[in-house]
């Protein structure tokens, strides 16, 4: 588990879940794990399933809690604080994630994946994310550099500086 949990963490948290979602996902993970520990039979590839894994589960929570906003759950509405000064940094805040997802999101899968897990805090460590994402090492950090090329262009092809975060 050790070896691995920074790993499963970075895969659920980059599908932009909130901590306890995020954990709810860890811990499936880890439950799938133990009810597939007789099917796994290469210990090598351990990480490329967990990662798989912790996909699946991120993607059906996911899922299940846009499904349940569809239909109508707008409680979460009523718990931000009438006048709160904070709400206006939230929002701005809110705005620049968005603008980051979605030039995220117009980037190649493979910088896609590469970018949400190395964005884990802390990243793993790059044997277990060659082994995840089926890389070689040596070509995770040039490939890296070349995937944040693509995203500040992706970013100021939507009116965002690359200083500071703000619009153009």
């Amino acid at each position: 588990m050790r070896r691995y949990e920074r790993l499963v963490w970075s895969v659920a948290r980059s599908y932009r879940l909130d901590t306890p979602d995020a954990a709810d996902v860890v811990q499936t993970t880890w439950l799938r794990l133990v009810e597939h520990l007789g099917g796994i039979h290469d210990a090598e590839r351990l990480g490329g399933w967990l990662a798989t894994t912790t996909r699946r589960e991120a993607l059906r929570l996911a899922r299940a809690r846009r499904r349940r906003l569809v239909d109508g759950a707008d409680d979460e509405i009523a718990l931000v604080p009438a006048g709160d000064p904070d709400v206006d940094d939230a929002l701005l805040r809110d705005e620049r994630d968005a603008v980051l997802h979605r030039a995220v999101r117009a980037l190649e899968p493979r910088c896609q994946r590469l970018l949400r897990v190395l964005s884990a805090s802390p990243p793993p460590r790059y044997d277990t994310v060659a082994e995840a994402l089926g890389m070689p090492i040596g070509s995770i950090g040039p490939t890296r550099g070349r995937c944040l090329q693509r995203l500040r262009a992706a970013l100021g092809d939507l009116g965002w500086s690359d200083r500071d975060g703000v619009r153009a």
